[in-house]
């Protein structure tokens, strides 16, 4: 499992509990973007890893731009803004080099030649080891991995978002892994899941009905819902880590817990046979 830093607080101190007990647990992927903070985040992580620089895999993402008010964004792909950005990255975590750069998007109208020619440079130069997107559009996906030497796909994948599996294959054969976001579902596939299915309206295809009767169900095959989260995800050759967010420490215990307890899942076909297999509708071709 990796350390998605997004909800990492904006207190020093507060992400340290969160960052030390990642450490110590083993943990050594974090993932971080420009966007989180308006840069903030990667001054957080930039500041608690740079002691451990040489023993952790870290990755950041480039391409979305605060306008001057910060209360907004664009998007920008252009070679231009991949080359400059990854200094102001640099600049913020501390470090010379990133292990992963992934691009924190795309359409298919973007310019993937320059797009992918700016990386290739930057990994010549030395700034970053290797290169990734964080995308789920199939079209994008297609013209991007198969033209480049992109390593990784961060894509929202879970128990109850499918929709990845139809590609895995694909992205495998490209030389590339996915990484997961989304691991738990916005806390839908952890302990407090009545809680978070309290404050929900469903979730992606599942009405608040078909949620609420899936996660009972679940539950009813295994106790824990978060490590049978874990193990599906893990349980998949093209996954190189999953990653999930923590805002205490208390959270990112709970996913220690979980991993640490895969083991004991022995159902986990019968469980992910109780969910949906949907597939991406858009943005196909």
């Amino acid at each position: 499992i990796g350390l998605g830093c997004m909800s990492l607080p904006t207190n020093l101190q507060d992400a340290s509990y969160i960052v030390d007990a990642a450490l110590d647990f083993g943990i050594n992927y974090f993932d971080t973007a420009d966007l989180y903070n308006h840069g903030l985040n990667e001054n957080i992580v930039g500041q608690l890893l740079k002691e451990k620089r040489q023993q952790i895999v870290l990755a950041t993402k480039v391409g979305n731009v605060w306008n001057k008010n910060e209360d907004s964004w664009y998007w920008d792909a252009s070679k231009s803004h991949i080359k400059e950005g990854i200094k102001d990255s640099l600049h913020r975590l501390q470090t010379d080099y990133v292990d992963v750069y992934q691009l924190h998007g795309g359409t298919i109208e973007d310019p993937w030649d320059e797009i992918i020619e700016a990386f290739e440079e930057l990994k010549q130069e030395g700034y970053i080891r290797e290169y990734g997107i964080s995308s789920i559009r199939p079209n994008v996906l297609k013209r991007f991995l198969p033209t480049s030497s992109a390593i990784s796909v961060m894509m929202q994948y879970n128990l109850l978002d499918r929709r990845p599996e139809e590609w895995f294959d694909f992205i495998v054969e490209q030389g590339a892994s996915v990484v997961t976001r989304g691991s738990v579902a916005k806390g839908l596939l952890t302990a407090e899941w009545q809680k978070r299915l309290a404050n929900s309206n469903g979730y992606l295809s599942y009405s608040q009905e078909e949620l609420q009767d899936t996660l009972q169900h679940i539950i009813a095959i295994n106790s824990s819902i978060h490590a049978a989260a874990l193990k599906m995800i893990l349980s998949h050759s093209a996954i190189a880590s999953a990653v999930v967010g923590a805002s205490s420490k208390k959270q990112l215990t709970a996913t220690i817990d979980a991993y640490e307890a895969i083991d004991t899942v022995n159902n986990i076909d019968e469980i992910i046979a109780s969910t949906k297999k949907d597939h991406y509708t858009s943005h196909r071709d």
